[in-house]
């Protein structure tokens, strides 16, 4: 048990089908109730999809695991109405410093402008997160939580996945007409579909020691290369809720993980670190090993995969349930369109194609990262410290330090759902870009663009048209004027979306850029519209 979290089981119940030994057919089955899953049904739930979320486990993860939730999840979480205890619970921050032996290398902002709602970054507990997580599923009637419920078959139909379900009262059968697959890297359901990861395991471990201390660092995260208390080694420390502080060391790959994990060989490294005067008690320990694999498809017929079990990255970086949140968020808009007959079957498949290279963008990145902190031969090490060297009297060479490139949404470039720029832009905003947020006013109050986006199509305009939604088919997009509906009292939305008279940008159900124009015109609208539910 931990000293700071009071783990409580969650009701296992009897499910209708397995009361009435008639199978049910629902529209979507998510499996996995860790922070992917969770949010991927409450993001259907909240556009109006029905789903079960089923789970072989009765209580949220054990031990803080994933900490480090960044400012596009974060947006995400918020427009699901789920993000505000995280928030009050979590620890913000945005500046890190790298240290190279005993002196500062370099330090950085994650976001030095403002006007963003959502901090840069924020660190919690894995098990404070699900717990939210699940008080919004079971605030949502399109949600059913089944814990204690373990899929252990399956077999594809054409218009359904057939499953077998095992529970404390024995086994039964459901029906989904899609199923997806949260079940996290060890995934089994990979193994049901005949999947497999593809990539690399690095032959490197390291150690988590969450400790309880009571501390007046700063909420920052510090890196260290080659420390005078860990020699030839990294390490890592970061602050958490309830006086809970995350460190990582460095072991190598020739270490007992088991014998590392003892208190008599955790302890030491710990004191070495703070010193012997610091007091701290051990809250969790756990030792892992880089990864760096992805599925090939993401899609198998009528089952779906997101986060940890599509794909699995290193923790440097904070690319995992950050990454994965993103997966949720690009797929239930396709899903509901889909499921709704407005929306052709394809439109699924834009889902491996935008999360795929998304994740081959993550990959790519937590590769370079695992290279720098743990160079693998003596060049690489030289160079990885000429680097650090340089980067504390000169800006050219800080941009190559690499202490875990820190997660960052991967725009969709080059998706099939996006229309190319006809006009000549300034800015980040292109097409398969999320939404930069900015303060606005509506009706005399405060407010975020974000917030006033929505979950559905949207064209955000800074010309004057009627205000009548814009459709293609049954798909239509609400119009948002810029100086009519919402106000940009200080010109930062204007700035962030290069709005000279007229800029007009269709904007997706996820929130990003399908399109943009430097004219309102409907007919391209509608076109466009089209183009991004894959008609």
């Amino acid at each position: 048990m931990l000293k700071t979290y009071q783990y409580r089981p969650y009701p296992y119940r009897q499910s209708p089908e397995q009361i009435s030994g008639t199978p049910q057919r629902h529209a979507v089955v998510v499996v996995g109730a860790g922070p992917i899953g969770l949010t991927m049904a409450l993001d259907l739930g909240r556009r109006g999809v029905k789903c079960v979320l089923i789970d072989d486990n009765d209580v949220v993860s054990f031990g803080s695991r994933g900490v480090c939730y960044a400012k596009r999840p974060l947006e995400i979480l918020d427009r699901l109405r789920a993000v505000d205890p995280m928030i009050a619970k979590g620890v913000s921050w945005k500046f890190g410093k790298v240290f190279f032996r005993d002196r500062l290398s370099y330090q950085f902002d994650l976001l030095p402008e403002s006007d963003h709602k959502m901090p840069a970054m924020i660190n919690l507990q894995q098990y404070y997160l699900e717990e939210f997580l699940i008080t919004a599923c079971e605030s949502e009637p399109n949600v059913e939580l089944r814990f204690k419920h373990k899929l252990v078959g399956l077999e594809q139909r054409n218009d359904h996945v057939a499953m077998k379900v095992e529970t404390p009262d024995g086994a039964f059968d459901m029906e989904a007409q899609w199923l997806i697959a949260c079940d996290g890297a060890s995934s089994p359901i990979r193994g049901m579909v005949g999947a497999d990861f593809s990539g690399k395991f690095f032959q490197d471990r390291f150690l988590i020691a969450d400790i309880v201390m009571k501390a007046d660092f700063p909420p920052e995260r510090w890196f260290w290369f080659d420390p005078p208390f860990h020699r030839n080694q990294s390490a890592l420390l970061h602050r958490q809720a309830d006086d809970v502080w995350r460190l990582d060391f460095q072991l190598g790959w020739e270490t007992d993980p088991e014998e590392e994990k003892k208190p008599e060989n955790v302890v030491p490294r710990v004191k070495a670190m703070l010193g012997d005067d610091r007091q701290f008690e051990l809250e969790w320990v756990s030792v892992y090993q880089f990864a760096c694999r992805r599925m090939h498809e993401f899609r198998h017929g009528r089952v779906v995969f997101a986060g940890d079990s599509a794909h699995q990255v290193s923790p440097f970086g904070a690319r995992g349930a950050n990454t994965g949140i993103q997966d949720a968020d690009n797929l239930g808009w396709k899903l509901q369109l889909v499921l709704e007959g407005v929306a052709p079957e394809r439109l699924i498949d834009s889902y491996q194609e935008e999360r795929a290279f998304a994740a081959d963008d993550n990959l790519k990145n937590s590769t370079r990262s695992t290279d720098f902190i743990t160079p693998k031969s003596a060049t690489s090490r030289l160079f990885r410290d000429a680097v650090l060297d340089l980067a504390e009297h000169h800006a050219f060479a800080r941009p190559l330090v690499n202490s875990g490139r820190l997660s960052t949404p991967t725009p969709y470039a080059h998706s099939s759902l996006n229309t190319p720029d006809e006009d000549v832009f300034a800015g980040k905003m292109a097409p398969g870009t999320n939404c930069a947020d900015a303060p606005i006013r509506v009706g005399g109050r405060d407010a975020w663009l974000l917030e006033q986006l929505g979950d559905g199509f949207v064209v955000l305009t800074f010309a004057d048209p009627p205000a009548d939604p814009i459709g293609t088919g049954a798909i239509s997009a609400r119009v948002l004027r810029v100086g009519r509906d919402i106000e940009d009292v200080r010109g930062v939305l204007a700035a962030r979306y290069d709005a000279g008279a007229g800029a007009t940008y269709l904007i997706r159900p996820d929130q990003h850029v399908a399109a943009r124009w430097r004219a309102f015109d409907p007919a391209k609208i509608r076109a466009a519209l089209a183009r991004a539910c894959g008609v």
